[in-house]
């Protein structure tokens, strides 16, 4: 669902109707690492702010990128494997923080098109201000897509190094890191807007694409 899609079209009596939903105070953007994986699940399903589509796709290279350093944890005999380890951390570190920076853009870009579609008139300096909350908004996602083609590189590298008890947790590491950046990518084309010709939308395909490649080599070979 589009940023502007996510206010419109909604009848009064379709959330009167809808089941109850998680209260956004009782959550915010900086709680992530803090609470319950049940609780993180319910707060994604419920009809409220963040964590939306990007915060999700960061959790998943994050996801992806915590099951590269357990395999390379277990490839001791493998010389690069602490290298690997240290790489697959950082990175998923990086995405949980991404996660709260998306949440945190995604919730001022959803108030801001809330604010616009009620505002009775075009105030210049209002859609200026809800411009730059969109191209914020861009920021996050385009970054998630980047680490997501990374995690997919480091899986794809200890898949071929790895023990075969392991084999398979690297390419389902690489599968989820391109899910990861698919979803990225795809924020970064539909969500905020971008025109074709963004350079900013070329890096994100690219890392898709780099991402999915090497997830589809790697499931072809284990």
């Amino acid at each position: 669902m589009s940023l502007s899609d996510r206010y419109s079209g909604t009848s009064q009596q379709s959330r009167k109707d809808a089941e109850p939903t998680v209260d956004s105070c009782c959550l915010t953007t900086d709680d992530y690492r803090g609470i319950s994986l049940g609780a993180l699940l319910d707060r994604i399903s419920a009809d409220g702010l963040a964590p939306g589509g990007g915060s999700a796709s960061a959790l998943t290279v994050a996801f992806a990128a915590r099951l590269v350093a357990m395999v390379a944890r277990c490839s001791p005999e493998w010389d690069d494997a602490g290298g690997v380890l240290a790489q697959a951390n950082a990175i998923g570190e990086r995405a949980v923080d991404l996660a709260h920076t998306d949440g945190r853009a995604w919730d001022d870009a959803l108030v801001a098109l809330r604010d616009a579609e009620v505002a009775a008139d075009d105030d210049p300096r209002r859609s200026f201000a809800l411009e730059q909350k969109l191209e914020a908004a861009a920021s996050a996602p385009l970054e998630i897509a980047s680490l997501g083609a990374d995690v997919a590189a480091l899986a794809a590298a200890v898949g071929e190094r790895c023990d075969a008890t392991y084999r398979a947790d690297a390419a389902a590491a690489a599968a989820l890191a391109a899910g990861g950046a698919a979803a990225a990518a795809h924020l970064v084309r539909v969500n905020l807007g971008i025109r074709g010709s963004d350079p900013r939308l070329a890096r994100a395909l690219e890392s898709e694409q780099m991402a999915r490649e090497l997830a589809d080599g790697l499931l072809e070979t284990t």
